[in-house]
């Protein structure tokens, strides 16, 4: 009985208010959504992205004394212009890259035999013969393994042309009606909320701004450290100098973790490429010096306003996110923490009935 009154106790501490049974109900409907038809709403759901990324644009159009709905109209023609620029010049380049990359594989493996083989002469005391050559069996396998199922997975997405029209269709018109109607749909949505909502109030009216911060700093970061590395990488001559751009731009998404990922096939193409030079090492130098100054000027500089999270808590919420969501959980891992964190912070509790006697 007594482990039921503390329960019960516990229940009516943090649970005895209206609105906490609705941000309970509602983010719970919300997950399971997500779970379920995250696939199915993904064009609703990076329209919403695109929308929280853009509106910011719009009003200041409308502060300029554009009409809102000419404000609406020029933002999506801009995205429209993006993203026919990202599918017309630089996927073609980096599909081109990455067919280059899978083809020279072989070439690849027979240099890292080479180099493998140096290493029981060099180092006899660490490195055995039948050690090496089990390692270089191995990874041949694994790197025939893994450029035969990159091929079909890349084809497989891109034969399903359907599914890509719809996506490229219907998210350009999500963008516009959220734009749009963004006034509209708030206002639908607070009709069915409790009149008395300061917790929902809070935070959303956090949540909102974290989103919106987070999605700008984002974007402008991925786009920044994937061009200087293309072009620093492409001044420095190395090989899939695109692909490699951005794949280093994209790891930007995975905190801590996207950096030292990424690493390796920079430094594996580098040392391919120009061996143990000088070359080589003027590569790694330039790459830790954009990596450092993403992350100790970039990220400060663009994220100033996101609520701090420890860097365990934002590695937690990558893995459980990601499980979760692949690439949209990875992506918004920040957001969905910090979500969590605010509400954490909000969530409304009675005094216990030992303070009330008090």
């Amino acid at each position: 009985m007594k482990f039921v009154k503390v329960i019960s106790g516990w229940i009516n501490r943090y649970f005895a208010n209206e609105e906490a049974i609705f941000l309970v109900v509602f983010l719970a409907a919300a997950l399971l959504i997500l779970i379920f038809f995250g696939a199915v709403l993904a064009p609703i759901l990076t329209g919403l992205a695109f929308a929280f990324l853009l509106r910011g644009v719009v009003a200041r159009l409308v502060v300029w004394r554009v009409p809102r709905l000419v404000a609406v109209g020029l933002v999506e023609l801009l995205f429209l212009g993006v993203l026919t620029a990202l599918v017309i010049v630089i996927l073609p380049l980096v599909w081109q890259q990455l067919r280059d990359l899978v083809n020279a594989l072989p070439g690849f493996l027979e240099q890292l035999r080479d180099l493998a083989s140096e290493l029981p002469l060099r180092y006899p005391e660490f490195f055995s013969e039948t050690t090496v050559s089990g390692w270089v069996g191995a990874l041949n396998q694994q790197v025939v393994d893994f450029g035969a199922n990159l091929v079909q997975d890349v084809v497989a997405q891109l034969s399903n042309v359907v599914g890509l029209m719809l996506f490229f269709i219907l998210t350009p018109v999500a963008l516009f009606f959220f734009l749009k109607d963004s006034d509209r749909m708030l206002a639908a949505f607070a009709s069915v909320l409790p009149r008395k909502r300061r917790l929902l109030n809070e935070v959303g009216g956090e949540m909102s701004l974290q989103i919106g911060n987070y999605l700008r700093g984002k974007l402008i970061e991925i786009v920044i450290v994937g061009m200087v590395t293309y072009l620093t990488f492409w001044f420095l001559d190395v090989n899939y100098a695109a692909l490699l751009g951005l794949l280093v731009g994209v790891s930007v998404l995975i905190p801590f973790v996207g950096a030292i990922v990424v690493t390796i096939p920079v430094a594996t193409v580098g040392l391919l490429q120009f061996g143990w030079s000088v070359d080589f090492l003027v590569l790694m130098v330039a790459y830790l010096v954009i990596q450092g100054l993403d992350g100790n000027v970039l990220v400060p500089l663009l994220f100033s306003e996101v609520v701090d999270l420890h860097p365990i808590a934002i590695i937690a919420a990558v893995l459980v996110f990601g499980a979760l969501w692949g690439f949209w959980g990875v992506f918004f891992a920040i957001p969905l923490a910090t979500l969590v964190k605010a509400v954490f912070h909000a969530w409304p509790a009675q005094d216990p009935p030992e303070a009330e006697a008090e």
